[in-house]
């Protein structure tokens, strides 16, 4: 029976609307650890994820069970879903129209 043995990593990267500073060093480690979370529970296990006080970087490893629009797609929509959680103050975080995907 064939097999799929291919790894497909991807960068993803997106900045906060209107390139908003409020990253700062008390947030970026729970947005980097919330983000972390999102990647394991689509089995697209994160790498590395940093970023700086204005935009994000992800580096994972794609699942074979998601499609790169899927992962996207749920990072970009839960991300702006616990942005409250993480901290009330963060309300540009990120911009729909901002989100780069590179593989």
């Amino acid at each position: 029976m064939p097999q799929s043995l291919s790894k497909v990593y991807v960068h993803i990267t997106y900045s906060t609307k209107d390139h908003y500073p409020f990253l700062d060093s008390q947030i970026r480690p729970r947005i980097f650890e919330y983000l972390g979370g999102i990647c394991k529970g689509l089995e697209s296990y994160p790498i590395k994820i940093g970023g700086h006080i204005d935009h994000v970087h992800v580096l994972c490893l794609l699942s074979r069970k998601v499609s790169q629009m899927k992962l996207v797609e749920e990072l970009k929509k839960q991300s702006l879903n616990g942005r409250k959680r993480l901290s009330p103050n963060i309300q540009n975080f990120p911009g729909k129209e901002d989100m780069v995907f590179f593989q």
